[in-house]
């Protein structure tokens, strides 16, 4: 069994950084695609950014303000997070492995993380 523990969620100014973790434990994770997704409140929830080997992808809604990276040794995922926008308030989820991403729906997930909230207002 994996388990993804997400941290580093807090209040921030807009325009701010904030760099979020995901630390998963218990069996290795392997390394497989592993997703950032969020949820604002009253709406659904959104894949956020990927990464799968060498491979990363994102929302056009974060495009060149968040970068998503892994360090194996550590069996962490990263969320660097800048340029912070009020609209990105919401609680952040780490999810794998992503086995597929169709039309921008990302497919797998067996495991997810319990979240991390991110606010962003002055």
């Amino acid at each position: 069994e994996v388990q993804l523990v997400e941290s580093g969620g807090e209040l921030v100014q807009p325009g701010g950084s904030l760099t979020l973790s995901c630390v998963a434990s218990g069996d290795p994770l392997p390394k497989s695609s592993i997703g950032w997704f969020r949820q604002a409140p009253g709406k659904e929830r959104e894949a956020v950014a990927y990464i799968g080997g060498s491979t990363t992808r994102y929302a056009d809604s974060v495009k060149g303000r968040f970068t998503i990276s892994r360090d194996n040794a550590k069996n962490t995922v990263y969320l660097r997070m800048s340029g912070l926008k009020p609209e990105d308030t919401a609680v952040y989820y780490c999810a794998g492995p992503i086995t597929a991403i169709i039309a921008d729906t990302y497919f797998g997930m067996k495991y997810w993380g319990k979240g991390t909230h991110v606010t962003v207002a002055s």
